[in-house]
């Protein structure tokens, strides 16, 4: 990848199949991950982080190029960096240091948001990965992103 990475979108949902909030800017606590995101008590899976370079592919394998990111339901929608599938390595963006802890899952909402979408996000970890938060802060859009490996 060539270019700065950057953070470009930030989302929370306030509960289990409750509509996503975006954000220009938001608290990530490693007591809480992306504050009023009803994930954020969960260690394992407490910050979930996509890529839009995986996320178009995706939407490129179906033809639907025109689907928001906010259908994967992730938190934070990041550009310009291939996001690491080895658990234990850690991403900082902005002063928050996030620890990999494994592949998000495609599941059956998202061939409820389009046909095929479950498939097409399974190679290659293009549904993103699920993180615990390391090291607290405040990330905005525009933010910085970086593999600290």
């Amino acid at each position: 990848m060539t270019g700065t990475a950057e953070l470009i979108g930030i989302a929370r949902k306030a509960k289990s199949h409750a509509p996503m909030e975006t954000l220009d800017q938001v608290d990530v606590t490693t007591k809480l991950g992306v504050d009023g995101d009803y994930r954020g008590k969960l260690r394992r899976r407490q910050v979930t982080i996509l890529s839009e370079e995986g996320w178009k592919a995706a939407c490129n394998d179906i033809n639907r190029p025109d689907l928001d990111w906010t259908i994967r339901r992730a938190n934070l929608f990041v550009r310009g960096i291939e996001l690491p599938q080895i658990p234990g390595s850690k991403l900082r963006i902005g002063s928050v240091i996030f620890e990999v802890t494994g592949e998000t899952d495609p599941c059956e909402r998202m061939d409820e948001a389009a046909l095929g979408l479950k498939a097409a996000m399974t190679p290659e970890w293009r549904g993103g990965v699920t993180c615990r938060v390391i090291q607290d802060g405040v990330i905005r859009c525009g933010d910085f992103v970086n593999r600290i490996d």
